[in-house]
């Protein structure tokens, strides 16, 4: 039975009703700290433009810390401002002062210092709270070591280590029989493993004064913000992309927003404005809720406004929705379908015209599959005129070897091997045509291929004979390094192959180069190198050589030929379902493949 559209309307109705409830309440539970996140990353930006431009104006370092304190306080988030390395503008007096100080770089120079302090940077070492309770314990250990490394005239400080040694002599004659650690930069340390050790230094000293700043300073004892801070300046003292988005990360339950803005000072030096805020605050979290509920009423309004509409065109969006999928079929597009599923007239109307496309889209793409399988035909009969153009070349040009030599008079006593090796060429040309006309079968999926036993040795050395006479000419030199194996393949195809491999390591080895062929048993298959000496082929186009008619990378190989014959190699292999390919040696080039033993 039917249903009626006026009951559809009455559930439609009740469901809409409903929607609108589910909608505030997905809205106040799931979207609120996303539009809390991004009310306070605007708030931050409009306030970080309005500091760096205070910023810019002032030259004085307690005006400037001023001004993060005031910032900390009026937006519940930390600033900091860094140089272009990632140093705390501001720090200069947080420092460590070493007197008789030796230097000791990995390039094996010891300088010694006597009288000019060394002014070492702490405050990536230890924040400031925490110095101030271990500093009793340079008393005590007066020497130190620092290890670390230098760029652009300035110190970055890794690790420092101490020992009560009275003379810095004794603690430098001993270094490394120590075993604690005072302070340590982890960030650091983990990137400067891969550091030039040109860079990297050592410092032995002795603790001439603890400069610290008398007033304490809030983001020197604030340990998450030092932690971020510290992996920044890794990230710009190695190069690193710095990341100047938007950045989150939790730690101790608590989510943290990272603004990073890039500056020029007064000076045209880059400067950073390093920001970190918590998403905890409790007062700005009421704040907030009160601008949110604002647009949850804007948005009920609106959503009945809608529920409004929809009603007046409710009965109507099925029919606009057939309309659609009509206009779609007469532009021969008949994948829309009506997703109408009532059991009213509507509902027929869909089902009929769903079935109608249907019907006109599978004979379309039968259609399709029919021209795509003449286009292959086609192609296929274009590759085999290039392919037997390209393959004859070989045979043709030891013919025309042979002739040129009978000509001239040449060997005269050797007449009938030169017309017997002319006969055998016309004879393979015969079977080359054959085989192509096969491998083309192969390329529109037809062809089957026909395996027999024979010995690889004996067809290396046949295909070597046959090409005696580039050898000579070429005047390399070719060692075959042979085994006595028999294989299962179809022994023409395989003479083709190693034929095709062969005639390019000749081709490419230059005068006096040496070849070597060699099969290598293993196991249950012999693998076949041909090695030659001569420019290596770009990493690049080392799967690229195999395309048709792909000759890339000129500069290194040959100009010579169509492209052809590693395409077909390639086919023939693939027909025995064995591993062939390609490598760079220290000499030249390898090409190989395997084959099955019988």
């Amino acid at each position: 039975m039917k249903n009626r559209i006026v009951g559809k309307l009455f559930l439609l109705t009740t469901g809409l009703c409903l929607f609108i409830i589910l909608a505030i309440f997905i809205g106040q539970t799931l979207f609120f700290e996303r539009f809390y996140a991004e009310k306070k990353v605007d708030q931050l930006t409009e306030a970080i433009a309005s500091f760096r431009q205070e910023y810019l104006n002032i030259n004085e370092e307690d005006r400037l810390r001023q001004l993060e304190q005031d910032f900390y306080q009026e937006h519940n988030a930390w600033i900091v401002v860094l140089d272009e390395n990632g140093n705390i503008k501001g720090t200069e007096d947080y420092f460590i002062e070493l007197n008789r100080a030796f230097i000791f770089t990995d390039t094996s120079e010891r300088k010694y210092v006597e009288d000019d302090p060394i002014h070492i940077p702490i405050y990536y070492l230890i924040n400031q709270e925490e110095l101030l309770d271990q500093e009793d314990i340079l008393n005590e250990y007066p020497t130190v070591e620092v290890q670390g490394f230098k760029k652009e005239n300035a110190i970055y400080p890794i690790q420092l280590f101490w020992r009560s040694d009275e003379t810095i002599d004794n603690f430098f004659d001993r270094q490394g029989s120590y075993s604690y650690t005072l302070w340590e930069n982890k960030q650091l340390l983990q990137e400067a493993k891969e550091l030039d050790d040109d860079n990297s230094l050592s410092i032995y000293g002795h603790v001439k004064d603890i400069h610290i700043p008398d007033v304490t300073y809030s983001i020197l004892s604030n340990p998450i913000l030092i932690d971020k801070l510290k992996e920044f300046q890794v990230d710009l003292l190695f190069n690193k992309n710095v990341e100047t988005e938007i950045q989150d990360f939790e730690q101790d339950s608590i989510q943290y927003k990272v603004l990073v803005n890039p500056a020029k000072n007064s000076n045209g030096e880059t400067i950073y404005f390093y920001t970190m805020a918590s998403l905890q605050p409790v007062n700005e979290a009421v704040q907030m809720i009160k601008e949110y509920y604002i647009y949850i009423v804007l948005f009920v309004v609106a959503l009945v406004l809608l529920a409004a509409f929809y009603y007046s065109k409710g009965i109507a969006r099925p029919l606009l929705r057939i309309n659609d999928a009509t206009k779609r079929m007469t532009n021969l597009d008949f994948t829309e379908r009506i997703t109408v599923q009532s059991k009213d007239e509507i509902g027929e109307l869909s089902n009929n015209i769903n079935f109608l496309s249907t019907t006109l889209q599978s004979y379309i793409d039968q259609l399709r599959q029919d021209v795509d399988k003449e286009r292959q035909l086609e192609q296929t009969r274009k590759d085999f005129i290039a392919g037997v153009s390209h393959e004859l070349k070989t045979p043709l040009s030891i013919m025309k070897s042979c002739m040129a030599i009978l000509q001239d008079g040449v060997a005269t006593d050797k007449k009938d091997h030169y017309f017997s090796a002319m006969e055998n060429e016309v004879n393979r040309m015969d079977r080359l045509i054959e085989d192509m006309l096969e491998l083309a079968k192969y390329e529109s999926g037809t062809y089957k291929i026909e395996m027999n036993a024979f010995f690889i040795d004996e067809l290396i050395r046949s295909v070597y004979n046959q090409l005696s006479l580039k050898v000579i000419d070429q005047q390399v030199d070719v060692n075959l390094n042979l085994h006595s194996v028999e294989v299962i393949a179809n022994q023409d195809r395989v003479e083709q192959v190693i034929t095709n491999f062969l005639s390019n390591a000749i081709q490419h080895t230059p005068d006096k180069g040496k070849i070597i062929v060699t099969t290598l048993s293993e196991e249950d298959k012999v693998k076949i190198t041909v090695e030659n000496e001569g420019s290596h082929i770009e990493e690049e186009q080392l799967e690229k050589i195999w395309d048709r008619f792909y000759q890339g990378g000129k500069t290194q190989r040959s100009k010579q030929g169509t492209g052809l014959g590693l395409a077909i190699s390639k086919h023939i292999l693939k027909l025995h379902h064995v591993p062939f390919g390609v490598i760079n040696t220290k000499q030249g080039v390898c090409f190989y493949f395997y084959l099955n033993k019988k």
